[in-house]
């Protein structure tokens, strides 16, 4: 296959880097944001083939619009946008923020990857086979496994967005609980990526958009997506990560979730793909079955998706419709 150019987020660890690895080996031009100097240079040195590291701090959206300026003044097209880095810090009892005031899953999660994602569009459409992976999770969805435990993802009317800056919550209702606030992020995930693929669909530059979920993936060790919540609960942490890979094995490794993203990043599509979503779905002990499946009712609302995308924007400093340029405001 023709080396691609591929921008990837959360590359520094887990599923991300395990992804970076295996494409940087089979000769792929990788740029990989990282939050800030020392992981850039540290992930510059353990990979192969000297991959791109510019510094872009999800928590905030000055540096968001920093690392896409740069991006768009070198002009290199981009042939894949992968939007995959993650926060969750189950436990807390008490929300975080970020440099603008957002609560901090859905700033990271969401609302940096539109801004990332709006300001290299130009570069994205500029390639001859362009796509976007967006990760998400199968916590979305209340009718699946790991979305019944605890309380079910929900946006609501998006009052909590619509508030702006100092909202605990996306649906402005409810008291800030972690669990929650990451599920609604991944079905923000999934909402932009249907957003975006029902705006350029409409156009003469149609991109193919694959969301997909890597089930639920637990590394060994301290690193890793965990690394936030057992802050707050280590013992908890540490038994379920036991119990779930080890003793029920339900659990996914990052080598295996990574070479999926990988596949994702680079495989050939079919002709005319509009959106699709896959999942890494349990169908028994050490069992697992990646493939395209229907998302959430609430992920299939195409008026919340727009409602997302517009209020979205205008969070990140940006019109709807717009692609590059510098930001205006944030937070507002």
């Amino acid at each position: 296959m023709t080396p691609q150019h591929i921008l990837i987020t959360g590359a520094s660890s887990g599923i991300g880097l395990a992804a970076a690895r295996q494409l940087g080996q089979a000769g792929h031009r990788l740029t990989l944001p990282c939050r800030d100097q020392a992981r850039a240079e540290a992930l510059a040195n353990q990979l192969p083939a000297g991959p791109a590291t510019p510094v872009c701090d999800l928590a905030d959206l000055a540096t968001v619009e920093s690392c896409a300026s740069a991006l768009l003044a070198e002009g290199t097209p981009i042939d894949t946008l992968v939007l995959n880095a993650g926060l969750q810090y189950s436990g807390a009892r008490e929300p975080r923020w970020s440099s603008q005031g957002f609560e901090l899953t859905i700033a990271v999660n969401h609302l940096a990857h539109q801004a990332l994602l709006q300001r290299v569009l130009p570069l994205l459409l500029a390639s001859p086979r362009p796509r976007l992976v967006v990760t998400s999770s199968e916590v979305h969805d209340p009718a699946r496994p790991g979305g019944r435990v605890g309380l079910p993802a929900g946006l609501g009317s998006l009052a909590g967005l619509r508030r702006g800056a100092g909202a605990g919550m996306v649906d402005g209702h409810s008291s800030f609980n972690a669990e929650k606030a990451y599920k609604d992020s991944k079905l923000c995930n999934l909402l932009m990526a249907r957003a975006v693929a029902a705006r350029l669909g409409r156009s003469a530059t149609p991109l193919p958009v694959l969301a997909w979920s890597p089930g639920l993936v637990i590394p060994r060790g301290n690193g890793g997506f965990f690394r936030y919540s057992r802050q707050h609960n280590p013992l908890g942490q540490t038994f379920f990560a036991l119990l779930a890979r080890d003793l029920l094995r339900v659990s996914e490794t990052p080598e295996r979730a990574g070479a999926l993203l990988a596949h994702l990043a680079t495989e050939p599509l079919a002709e005319g793909l509009h959106f699709e979503y896959r999942s890494n779905q349990l169908v028994g002990p050490g069992r697992l079955r990646f493939a395209p499946c229907q998302p959430s009712t609430a992920a299939c609302d195409d008026a919340l998706a727009a409602d997302l995308w517009e209020l979205s924007a205008a969070l990140v400093g940006m019109q709807a419709g717009e692609q590059g340029g510098a930001r205006r405001t944030a937070g507002a």
